[in-house]
This record gives structure tokens, C-alpha cells and sequence, in this order.
């Protein structure tokens, strides 16, 4: 039997009540050198380092008490929007704030799967320029008159504190539906999810982890346009949940008795970034299940030909490389999220392709973006899925450890009410999954 999962991919955080247990062998390691620079952090999406030096954070918030919908949350709560997304700056090894009352949706009241400010990036000019995300309906404005919306880019000026939008994404895939699939997520909204963008010259490339494309635009908010399409791919002898008797599945897997035996699943992209030659590099999470050893990082030529560079990872958040080559991959986990395991792999890929686990768990979980700082150190998120204690933790690239094996032991059903990624979108059905 084959299945073909050909609704589209968003990806946000949602508090599962269901999860396994597993055992993973993982070869002897020592964690490499790291200190904590930031904390306190809500639903951390994205990390840059500013021309003045600083660090620039980028929270989506814990919602507040707008307009809700069903939440992605088999504990039946709500995701409801409010205006608690921030963007904070440590600088000289001061925690602050800077920008708030940002768009944000949340579970209720837990504050978990944050959607909101997503990415932060900064032009060769020192302009910074800031990606509001979620999948939902961009004409949902149940914020202050004037403030920022969601699905779009916005070129921010920290003095005024005031955002001027250079691209509706979220708008754009509602008219062009750029890679044919479904248009409309489960909740009946559009599907469209910027996640992460880079900037080269005067144009801004942007994923968009619903969508499943690479967008383009011009930092003077001309020519929208999708610049490629990632593509599926199918999975022989995928592995779903299977729960114990009275406990529910995710409502994308099937039932044990109709596993398929291969999927097509989407993209679901989450990460770009620029090679020193110039090249656009672009990690992919996977959509539902969610399969170990799946996950890709693309090369994406300047005609947009989309070819792959390096796979073999597992639910990939993000990427970046420094100035002597190297490539780091960071996997939000280090195997599928409804397993419940939090632990999360920094991994460096050196130009010749050679790769080495910087940090496996350790003190890593459900980690959501990486930077390089300008020291030549990589700072990631830690707990980057759940309000009040995400961190940011600085990381020595020379202090190394190997990389782990996910090899799976037994497998027992748990209910654990874990905090992790899940795909949002099912074709033509009713509430949030």
C-alpha cells in the first residue's frame, strides 16, 4: 500500500498528549564547552548578530487573550493571539527587550507552540529587517490599530520602534500557490508559514515552511516572486505512532492496520543560509512522520535548481556557515518529535564534507535556530518550544564530540504531555491538528 501525504506542511509547536518512550544507543561522548548567554526566553525562533556586536533574539510570544482558534494540541486547548512577541538584545552581557507588543498565537494557558516573530536579519548597510510567521489567516487583525500583521517581512528601525512591511508572503501564496498543493490548512485558513530568511545584496530570500518554497524580494519591498520550490520525497516502510488501546493518534498517521508502505511527504523548509561563494543553502524538517535520517540540506543555484548537498539528519531547524567554510546544522531533535525525545545535535560539516557533533543533549534540547557570532563561536537556542525558559547557549566549534547513532531500541507507549514540532495541515478537515 502507498500513501501520498499531499497536504501541505506547516510546522509549529504544540504540547502533545502522547508521546513514546524509546531507548537510543548513542556513542561515548563528552559535551563540548558552552556557556548560557541569554534566558528567560518565550518560544526563541531566530538568532543574528547586529553590526554594533550585540546579539539580536527574536521570541514568539505566549499569545495572549485575542481571538483563539483550536489549537495543534490533543489536550483540546486553544491557540489564542495577543501581542507578546518580542525581540531582545544582549549586549555587553545585558539581557533586554527592545521591541514588543509584536504579534504572537499560543496555546492557552500554558503559553506553548509560540507563533509570531520569527527571524531577524541584518543588510551589508546595518538595516535590520524582521519575519513574522504563522500559518493562519493574514486577515485576522485582532491587534492595536497600526501594529505589525502576520506572514509578513517588515524593515524595523529600533530607534522608533516602528516596522514598515517590504512583503506579504502569506497573501502571496493565497493568490499563486506556488508549489500546487492544497491551499487551505485544516483550520480553513491559508497555508503559508515564513520561517527563516538570509539576505545577499538588496534582496531578501525567504523560507516558508507551509508554503514549501523560497521567496524572493527586494529589500525595497519590489518583486515578490517565488524563486523555487523544494521538493517531496517518498519513504519506503515509513514508522508511525501506534498507541495503546483508548489513546488517540495524531490525526495525520494511520491506522495500524493501513500502514502504507511508502509516503510521499513535503519539505517543509527551515532554515537559509549563504555559502562564502555565495550559494543559497536551505535545511529541511520533513513533514509527519517525522522519519530518522530524512532530513536534507539543499543547494539552490542562482536559476533556483534545487539539488542536495548533504542528508542524513533528523528534523533540521536551521543552518549557517562561518567565514572559513564550515556549514552547521542544528536538528531540533535527534529523532521524531512524537517520540518525545528533546535531545538536539549541533553539527558541523567541514568543506570537505567531514562531519562532527559538536553538542548531542548535554544540556541541548529541542533546539529552534543557530547564528555564528563574530568571535567565530555558534550560539543556538536550547528549549526553544515553550515560554519562560529558552535559552540561548554559546558553543566552542573547536571543542568536539562524535556524532551519535539514533538507533532505536524498544518503544513503549507514554503520556507525557511534551512540548515538540508537529505538521499542522491536513487536507479539507475541520480544526487544528
Amino acid at each position: 500500500m502507498r500513501l501520498s501525504l499531499l497536504s501541505k506542511s506547516a510546522i509549529s509547536f504544540a504540547a502533545l498528549t502522547f508521546c513514546f518512550a524509546a531507548v537510543f544507543g548513542t556513542k561515548p561522548a563528552t559535551a563540548a564547552s558552552f556557556s548560557v548567554v541569554a534566558d528567560g526566553l518565550d518560544n526563541v525562533r531566530g538568532l543574528n548578530f547586529g553590526p554594533d556586536g550585540s546579539l539580536y533574539i527574536t521570541e514568539s510570544g505566549v499569545g495572549g487573550d485575542g481571538r483563539c482558534i483550536p489549537g495543534p494540541s490533543l489536550e483540546g486547548l486553544n491557540s489564542c493571539a495577543g501581542t507578546t512577541g518580542a525581540v531582545t538584545r544582549v549586549k555587553d552581557g545585558k539581557q533586554e527587550r527592545i521591541l514588543t507588543g509584536l504579534p504572537s498565537i499560543a496555546l492557552r494557558p500554558v503559553g506553548a507552540t509560540g507563533e509570531g516573530p520569527q527571524d531577524i536579519q541584518f543588510d551589508a548597510a546595518g538595516n535590520p529587517y524582521l519575519l513574522i510567521g504563522y500559518g493562519g489567516n493574514p486577515t485576522i487583525r485582532d491587534f492595536p490599530e497600526n501594529s505589525p500583521g502576520w506572514g509578513q517581512l517588515y524593515k524595523v528601525d529600533f530607534k522608533t520602534g516602528s516596522l514598515t512591511s517590504i512583503g506579504d508572503f502569506a497573501r502571496y501564496e493565497l493568490a499563486n500557490n506556488a508549489d500546487g498543493g492544497n491551499v487551505l490548512d485544516v483550520s480553513g485558513e491559508i497555508a503559508s508559514n515564513p520561517y527563516a530568511l538570509a539576505i545577499k545584496g538588496n534582496t531578501a530570500y525567504v523560507v516558508d515552511a507551509a508554503a514549501n518554497n523560497v521567496l524572493t524580494v527586494g529589500l525595497d519591498g519590489s518583486n515578490l516572486t517565488s524563486f523555487t520550490v523544494l521538493p517531496k520525497q517518498k519513504i519506503a516502510n515509513p514508522v508511525f505512532p501506534t498507541p495503546g488501546p483508548g489513546q488517540v493518534l495524531p490525526p495525520e498517521a494511520p491506522s495500524p492496520d493501513q500502514i502504507p508502505d511508502e509516503v510521499e511527504i513535503e519539505s517543509v523548509p527551515t532554515g537559509a543560509a549563504f555559502d562564502p561563494d555565495g550559494a543559497l543553502y536551505v535545511s529541511e524538517y520533513t513533514g509527519f512522520p517525522f522519519p530518522v535520517g530524512e532530513a536534507r540540506i539543499f543547494r539552490v543555484a542562482s536559476n533556483g535548481e534545487v539539488t542536495v548537498y548533504a542528508d542524513g539528519f533528523t528534523q533540521l531547524s536551521d543552518l549557517e556557515f562561518d567565514a572559513q567554510g564550515n556549514l552547521y546544522a542544528l536538528q531540533y531533535s535527534n529523532a521524531p518529535q512524537w517520540l518525545g525525545v528533546a535531545d538536539a545535535s549541533l553539527i558541523q560539516i567541514a568543506p570537505d564534507g567531514t562531519r562532527t557533533t559538536l553538542l548531542s543533549g548535554n544540556g541541548l534540547e529541542s533546539a529552534t535556530a543557530l547564528t555564528v557570532g563574530p568571535d567565530g563561536a555558534v550560539y543556538v537556542s536550547s528549549k526553544g518550544d515553550r515560554p519562560g525558559v529558552g535559552q540561548v547557549l554559546r558553543v566552542d566549534p573547536k571543542a568536539k564530540v562524535p556524532e551519535p547513532s539514533a538507533v532505536m531500541g524498544t518503544v513503549a507507549f507514554a503520556s507525557l504531555g511534551l512540548v515538540s514540532f508537529v505538521q499542522r495541515k491536513r487536507k479539507h478537515r475541520k480544526g487544528l491538528s
